[in-house]
């Protein structure tokens, strides 16, 4: 009788450590054993040589419902299922259905239950006009943080939260525990930057940019952080283009404040004046993709310690929406749930960063920020087994090729990835070989954030 259901035998990629020959095992769906050397027998076992073992991903930014009748969770999840993904946080700007009170909590939780194929937690945020009145039954409903903008993207599906209700906002989150996140991008600057752009005439690749100088972060992040200090709720960048961006986030938490900061994985990979140049609106993001010397300073706060988490961001907008000659009316964002794990691999190896940083920004920290550490986010004895394997075998990414996304388009499209994913496990049970997803719409679970202790 083999001493578990199954065995990984490989490079295991921890949050400290790489174990060469190394090997986990799996019990009901649990890691219940990892180690070196001669790996124990299992029902199932794969010897899988020189690739890596690392922890499932935790996406901890994805919107699945941003364009109504376009991916939804069954599309979002086979995408995250085939990159290594096992949890994805999705974002409450749902088209149809903002994410801002306890009913609209259920009734995602309801509808993403029944397509989602790996497991979910979910931001909650707020209705201007109700206040922060509906923050403590979205937390009861099990949200695992808030999501803001000091930039009004939508008055209705996503607006702009002035400063006096951001405050009021922390100061009823900070009993919870729980996160207030924030998109970082001062109103006012931005929209006088935009008139100066159209003034100017400028409606190509340039003009997104243009519109966002780094200014328009920076300031943001500043009042992002100082509504922490004032209500001690922990305070968090949901992206950062820019490496003073992290500098600031450092300096709060050396002051001892909960001040988190978050990389999206297109500012590690993109820059301006070649990709944004080359694609134009399918490269519109918000805050902008900047120059490659500003990419090659976010490795460098990678390597440092800097950065809090790497996440996607992920929307597929329909292609449409993305093509636009005049830059400014594009949507702004980007697909990334498949090739986020293999990117950041890459980028790593290029650079020298240890992989280590790979199972702590992708999967041990979104864990422990999200509260969901009690069961995600490490190899470790007792915890779910999520797992993802990469083995050494280069391919061009293709979105449309690999049959795993809603759209055809990625702003990834044709790049060389030395490592791919071969294999993706939830709770033990495997959710795609290397080239099907297998998990069915529906095998996911909901994952609420730990109670407070």
């Amino acid at each position: 009788m083999a001493d578990f259901d199954l065995v990984l035998a490989g490079t295991v990629v921890l949050p400290d450590r790489v174990i060469e020959n190394g090997y986990v095992a799996v019990s009901g769906g649990k890691i219940a054993l990892v180690g070196a050397g001669v790996a124990p027998a299992g029902a199932e076992r794969h010897d899988l040589g020189p690739a890596l073992i690392l922890p499932g991903a935790i996406d901890a930014q994805v919107h699945s419902l941003s364009q109504k009748n376009q991916e939804g969770f069954a599309w979002s999840t086979k995408s995250a299922a085939a990159g290594g993904v096992t949890t994805i946080v999705d974002m409450p700007y749902d088209e149809g259905n903002v994410v801002n009170s306890a009913e609209a909590v259920r009734i995602k939780i309801r509808d993403a239950g029944a397509e989602t194929r790996v497991d979910f937690a979910l931001y909650g945020t707020v209705n201007p006009e109700e206040g922060a009145s509906r923050i403590p039954e979205m937390v009861e409903a099990g949200v695992a943080a808030f999501k803001f903008s000091t930039f009004g993207t939508d008055p209705i599906r996503f607006p702009r939260i002035p400063p006096a209700l951001l405050e009021a906002c922390f100061a009823a989150i900070a009993p919870t525990g729980l996160t207030a996140g924030v998109h970082n991008e001062d109103d006012e600057y931005v929209r006088a930057a935009i008139e100066a752009v159209k003034a100017a005439g400028i409606t190509d690749w340039r003009a997104h940019a243009m519109s966002r100088p780094p200014l328009t972060e920076l300031l943001a992040t500043l009042q992002i952080y100082e509504t922490g200090v004032a209500t001690g709720c922990p305070a968090h960048v949901v992206h950062c283009s820019l490496g003073r961006g992290y500098d600031i986030a450092r300096s709060y938490r050396d002051q001892g404040f909960a001040a988190t900061i978050e990389c999206c994985i297109h500012y590690l990979v993109l820059d301006e004046e070649t990709d944004v140049r080359r694609l134009g609106g399918k490269a519109k993001i918000n805050p902008p993709i900047r120059p490659r010397a500003e990419v090659e300073k976010l490795w460098e706060q990678v390597a440092a310690g800097n950065v809090t988490l790497v996440s996607t961001d992920h929307v597929s907008w329909s292609e449409n929406r993305k093509t636009d000659p005049e830059m400014l009316k594009n949507a702004s964002g980007v697909p990334g749930l498949e090739v986020m794990v293999p990117l950041f691999v890459k980028g790593a190896l290029e650079r020298g960063v240890p992989l280590t940083w790979a199972a702590r920004l992708m999967s041990q920290n979104p864990a422990k920020h999200f509260r969901l550490d009690h069961r995600k986010g490490a190899l470790e004895v007792g915890k779910d087994a999520d797992i993802v394997v990469l083995e050494p075998r280069a391919k061009i990414y293709d979105a449309a090729a690999s049959g795993n996304n809603v759209v055809g388009w990625s702003p990834y499209n044709g790049i060389e990835l030395p490592w791919t994913v071969s294999g993706t496990w939830l709770r033990g049970r495997q959710v795609f070989d290397g080239t099907t997803v297998l998990a069915e719409p529906g095998s996911g679970n909901f994952v609420r954030p730990e109670p407070r202790r």
